[in-house]
């Protein structure tokens, strides 16, 4: 055996949640051969691909192996016209890569600042804040199979984004490893702030002239006056999806609930879930370890020694009530595990 592994690893301080589970063989990985050298060596039938941990809920000890990604680097490309083409890697930090991207005045991603998790895992889930997901300016991947290790490229198309999803969550799902991505991210950007309270911020904050930055540090401002901080209080950020739903059921609810909030998605209306769970009376309710936060609903955290199952639960419960009193399923965004 040519790899060392780590035997009975605890991942508490690799998941945003912080739940203390072990897993048999455990190894970090920082180039692609030895990723390759790792899966040559079936070590464990069970493999899981970890990035940043932040869209992770482990609900028991696994059975296999983790091998967290490591693999780090970020360059231009290509220049072309107004246009940049950056490869980032997947080991990266998503923020610090978003921050690099500003701090070089190259614009698209400033709406998607502070969160957490790899670079790896942006394109697979989709990643999405205030009107802008990682979609619009993607170029393509390179994606390792599990199997043949052979390095495959997927462009837009292949990809079959859909809302925090694409074909690496579904058909493709636990088939491959995503090694590097490519933006196409410009160098005379329009900025998108009519989303969300980004207009609101930028006035709080005095901002005249928009600029990158100041769009950034308004999304910055935002997320950290309602989300809490996974170094301070588990959790995965937005727990469920924001459902969208159909005119019909869209007319009848807008009807009893007229100060209910919604976005136009086409023919079809997308509701805010933290709306739906907290009208439910789930919001800053505390069940055992876990709850719903105080400041958003959405956000299921661990106050403190809370298992995958406790969270589980609770969500679950989320779930009931809100079909019950709304007719509206809400889904899991968080990946359990």
């Amino acid at each position: 055996m040519t790899n060392n592994y780590l035997e009975n690893f605890s991942l508490k301080s690799y998941n945003t949640f912080g739940i203390d589970v072990k897993c048999r063989y455990f190894i970090e990985v920082e180039s692609i051969e030895k990723l390759k050298s790792v899966l040559e060596e079936k070590i464990s039938p069970s493999i899981f691909i970890l990035g940043g941990g932040s869209n992770i809920l482990f609900t028991h000890d696994y059975p296999g192996l983790v091998i967290k990604i490591n693999i780090k680097g970020k360059q231009i490309e290509k220049e072309e016209g107004n246009h940049v083409f950056v490869k980032v890697h997947a080991g990266e930090s998503w923020h610090e890569f978003v921050l690099w991207t500003i701090e070089n005045g190259w614009g698209g991603l400033e709406n998607l600042s502070l969160i957490p998790g790899s670079c790896g895992a942006a394109p697979m889930q989709n990643i999405g804040a205030y009107g802008v997901e990682i979609k619009d300016v993607f170029v393509r991947l390179e994606a390792l199979h599990r199997e043949s290790l052979e390095v495959h490229t997927f462009d837009h198309e292949a990809c079959h984004f859909g809302y925090r999803e694409s074909v690496f969550k579904r058909d493709l799902k636990d088939q491959y490893i995503i090694l590097s991505i490519v933006y196409r991210l410009s160098s005379m950007p329009r900025f998108n702030t009519s989303y969300g309270a980004i207009e609101e911020e930028l006035e709080k904050m005095g901002v005249k002239e928009k600029s990158l930055k100041s769009v950034s540090d308004a999304v910055i401002a935002i997320r950290q006056s309602k989300l809490p901080n996974p170094i301070e209080i588990g959790n995965s950020g937005s727990f469920f999806k924001n459902p969208v739903i159909q005119k019909s059921a869209f007319d009848a609810l807008h009807q009893t609930y007229p100060s209910m909030p919604y976005y136009k998605v086409e023919e079809d209306y997308k509701i805010p879930a933290g709306w739906l769970i907290e009208q439910c009376g789930w919001k800053g309710k505390v069940v055992g370890n876990t709850g719903s936060h105080a400041k958003q609903a959405l956000v299921l955290v661990n106050y403190g020694d809370a298992t995958g199952e406790e969270v589980i639960a609770l969500a679950r419960a989320i779930q009931a009530s809100v079909k019950a009193k709304f007719d509206i399923e809400i889904e899991m965004e968080v990946n359990i595990v």
